[in-house]
């Protein structure tokens, strides 16, 4: 199905009716060559195991259905990615297998922005006519993108924050060498708690790692401007208006609040020329992550859950981040005046003080005498000084009550033995696996240890002892001992040496955990490293 326009609201509608042209929607090769089967709510797959609750989308590209439904064995709602066409057709059967084959490899990647695949079936008997195959996914609650955008796009900075998980699971993806498949908002949804996931599994039979990339732009393209920038936009959903040659118009031009580093990776992760005619140059998730994770930071600190939908009526969870652009704050303008005029009053009281003693020690009588030192410490030092030392904390070890292994994957390496690096016994370590290479399917996609502080502190260095020369970390803080990538900022990094390894750190505020992330091992035979003690340098409480 092709989006036609709408009235959806949103910044710069008005300006993006200027433009008569539109992105071309180039029909599937096999849409529309067979009759969907007739499923609804109620139907029974796969020898009746599963029960058909909500049709929630369809992506016409590959002739998919996207149902929500209920596994009747295990009492739990799943996601259903139905593949339909006429059996009879070699080349429509054969992509379907393509598809389920894809789908079940993926069954082993594990991410927080991506649903976990649950089974692959192939068409049963008893299944309706049509029924090629079906991939069953975990249930995600919430709305999928089409249902989020309704109300108009997002603030940049709450889009920006919004995507970060997508744009991770999309490079982890790539680095084990699959295709995700998120060029389509429906198989998208985001949670009541704002949490962004890949929901219906099944990529495209053909697709590659750019597939993904150019769903990356997409769905940033649409969450900023409310607009689909891709073939295949589904019913309701304006597609993205393209300029006299043929480009995709850029956010910023629809939207001048848009950001510029934003609105650039929005159209060049879209594609080459040659395929959507936009500018290209952005090939991988990591680039596109690494602008996201800028502007997210600059998220507005009153961007919050909507608990009222338009029109009123029952309040929906599933509405998420604030719409509109930063406005001024008249309550805080007036703050800030009256804030310069006290600071303003003090400066002058404070000059006319020190102009007093000044003229009050020229005007003297002039005698002199030994400086007058007012109770004096036995080391020498006034009370104003030792005042003043007492109010610079010193860096001190931060005691640690827990810590685990963390890992992108769900293998943790030698897990049982990770307390020995905060044990203060230097002959005791934790060590990762042998590996035969570094990367990819060899080293995961990273390992790392989670400590968990007694009590939440400013850190200023993190001491690692180890044999491992070699080794490259990052230090990250953590909010949880289960954080993920994305939330974790890398506040310091090193390489090891034989030995302690000083590893400086800069944190602004207060932290609960820290990760020490493995982003190199030590080479030898294999690819291990060890790590004997860590010690955690830094401020206790929120100064």
């Amino acid at each position: 199905m092709s989006g036609k326009p709408t009235g959806q609201a949103g910044a710069g509608q008005q300006d993006a009716n200027q433009y008569d042209n539109t992105v071309h929607q180039e029909s599937p090769a096999n849409a529309g060559h067979s009759q969907e089967p007739p499923l609804a709510p109620g139907a029974v797959l796969d020898h009746g195991r599963y029960r058909l609750l909500a049709k929630v989308g369809s992506d016409s590209r590959c002739n998919a259905q996207l149902w929500r439904a209920k596994d009747g064995v295990l009492g739990r709602d799943v996601a259903l990615t139905i593949i339909v066409g006429d059996r009879a057709d070699a080349e429509q059967a054969a992509n379907a297998r393509r598809t389920l084959e894809r789908a079940m490899h993926a069954s082993t990647f594990n991410h927080v922005g991506v649903a976990r695949v649950l089974d692959v079936v192939h068409n049963s008997p008893g299944d309706p006519d049509g029924v090629l195959g079906i991939v069953i996914a975990e249930w995600t609650h919430g709305s999928d993108l089409t249902e989020l955008i309704s109300d108009g796009p997002l603030a940049p900075g709450g889009a920006a924050r919004l995507l970060q998980p997508l744009a991770a699971a999309v490079e982890a993806a790539h680095h084990a060498g699959l295709v995700l498949g998120i060029d389509h908002p429906q198989r998208v949804r985001v949670t009541a708690s704002g949490e962004i996931r890949m929901a219906f599994p099944g990529p495209m039979p053909h697709a590659g790692s750019g597939e993904d990339v150019r769903g990356l732009g997409a769905v940033l393209y649409l969450l900023l401007t409310g607009r689909w920038a891709l073939p295949g936009a589904p019913e309701g959903v304006s597609s993205a208006p393209a300029d006299s040659e043929g480009n995709v118009v850029p956010p910023r031009t629809l939207r001048p609040a848009v950001p510029l580093e934003l609105s650039t990776v929005s159209t060049r992760a879209l594609g080459s020329p040659e395929s959507h005619g936009t500018t290209g140059g952005v090939r991988t998730g990591a680039a596109v992550l690494r602008v996201l994770e800028q502007y997210a930071q600059q998220e507005s600190a009153d961007t919050v859950m909507h608990s009222t939908p338009a029109g009123g009526g029952e309040s929906r969870s599933n509405e998420v981040w604030n719409r509109e652009d930063p406005k001024p704050d008249p309550a805080k303008r007036r703050k800030l005046v009256l804030s310069v005029s006290v600071l303003a009053v003090a400066t002058v009281v404070v000059l006319g003080w020190l102009a007093a003693n000044l003229i009050g020690l020229f005007a003297g009588s002039g005698s002199s005498g030994p400086p007058v030192v007012l109770n004096p410490d036995e080391d020498g030092s006034t009370q104003s000084e030792q005042s003043d030392q007492g109010s610079r904390q010193q860096p001190k070890p931060v005691s640690v009550s827990d810590s685990k292994v963390f890992v992108t994957e769900k293998d943790r390496d030698h897990k049982d033995e990770v307390g020995n690096v905060h044990d203060g016994d230097p002959g005791t370590h934790w060590q990762t696996d042998s590996y035969n290479d570094q990367l990819g399917t060899g080293f995961k996609n990273g390992i790392g240890v989670v400590l968990t502080l007694e009590t939440p502190s400013k850190l200023s260095e993190v001491n690692i002892q180890s044999p491992s020369s070699g080794t490259e970390v990052e230090v990250r803080s953590a909010s949880s001992a289960s954080p993920s990538l994305s939330n974790a900022d890398v506040i310091g990094t090193g390489e090891l040496e034989d030995g302690t390894t000083e590893i400086p750190v800069k944190a602004d505020e207060p932290t609960s955990h820290v990760l020490v992330w493995i982003t190199g091992l030590s080479s030898g035979d294999r690819y291990s490293s060890q790590i004997d003690e860590i010690e955690v340098m830094g401020t206790s409480g929120q100064s």
